[in-house]
């Protein structure tokens, strides 16, 4: 199979692991606060990450790792961990999951920006109209599957940071992706996810000092069920999820990486309707297929 098909599935598989993530962060987030979770999901993930290293690679850490790649990967963690994530899921208690999901799902176009300027990568046609059918399709179906009043209709003001922040969420992301690109080139992408997580991680314990959070991570790790699920999120999410976004960007093109790991609100509305009973109408499931006839232009 080529490089291109193979990054293609890994970007699909991504969406899938951030899918099932995301309904685990969710419930865990509600039990104990995003800040503590976004913290305790990281020494999972460098726990798996590192036994990886050590099964796979013979290194439990990525000290074989150049330079470069430590810089270029240390920044691209800032930026797709703490910078992305913190605004992202800031943006979500704004402005809800319907408006941030929506907005968030400018995030391969920001990397498709990003990867032309920064990595010099060309499109050809049929990769813009596959792309364009994944965007219209997620946020069709996101914009249809929540009722607009659902949450409550926020202020002005209110409604004006929170797009702010989601929009800031999404170029954070799409920067974290493409400086992962250009930092590790031909190095392994698990490797690699373990620098951006070790990175992270600093980052979050910073975060959590400066605000006084650290009451609140002691009474999460006393939930046993917020754990489990965290334990879950934390193996789907940045072990498993990120190796695979950056096993993605090394095979193929970021900006198509990045539309088929945004597939992720398309692939929770099963599993919503699964495991939460939850009804999805005739609007959400259209753009389900626009977005299933776009991931088809770029596969194929």
């Amino acid at each position: 199979m080529a490089d291109g098909a193979l990054g293609e599935l890994a970007a699909l598989g991504t969406a899938l692991c951030w899918a099932f993530t995301s309904l685990w962060f969710s419930a865990a987030g509600r039990r104990i606060g995003s800040l503590p979770v976004n913290l305790l999901r990281m020494p999972i993930a460098l726990l798996l990450l590192s036994s990886y290293g050590w099964l796979v690679r013979g290194h439990a850490l990525p000290l074989d790792a150049s330079a470069d790649a430590w810089t270029w990967l240390s920044v691209s963690g800032l930026l797709g961990f703490a910078f992305g994530d913190l605004f992202l899921f800031r943006a979500l208690i704004l402005i809800g999951p319907r408006l941030g999901s929506l907005v968030m799902a400018s995030a391969p176009l920001f990397t498709t920006v990003l990867g032309i300027w920064v990595l010099d990568e060309g499109l050809v046609l049929r990769d813009v109209a596959g792309m364009a059918l994944v965007t219209a399709g997620i946020a069709w179906a996101v914009v249809a599957r929540t009722p607009p009043g659902a949450l409550g209709a926020p202020s002005r003001a209110t409604l004006v940071r929170g797009v702010a922040f989601a929009l800031m969420g999404a170029i954070g992301q799409a920067a974290g992706l493409v400086t992962a690109k250009y930092g590790m080139a031909e190095y392994d992408p698990f490797a690699s996810t373990q620098i951006r997580v070790l990175v992270g991680t600093l980052a979050f314990v910073l975060v959590v000092t400066v605000r006084g959070q650290w009451p609140a991570v002691r009474r999460g790790l006393a939930d046993r069920r917020a754990m489990m699920m965290v334990s879950l999120g934390g193996t789907f999410g940045p072990f498993l999820g990120v190796g695979l976004s950056l096993t993605a960007a090394q095979l193929t093109h970021a900006g198509v990486a990045a539309s088929l790991m945004a597939l992720q609100p398309i692939l929770v509305i099963p599993l919503a309707v699964w495991f939460a009973h939850e009804r999805v109408g005739v609007a959400a499931i259209g753009g389900a297929v626009v977005a299933i006839a776009g991931v088809v232009l770029l596969v194929t």
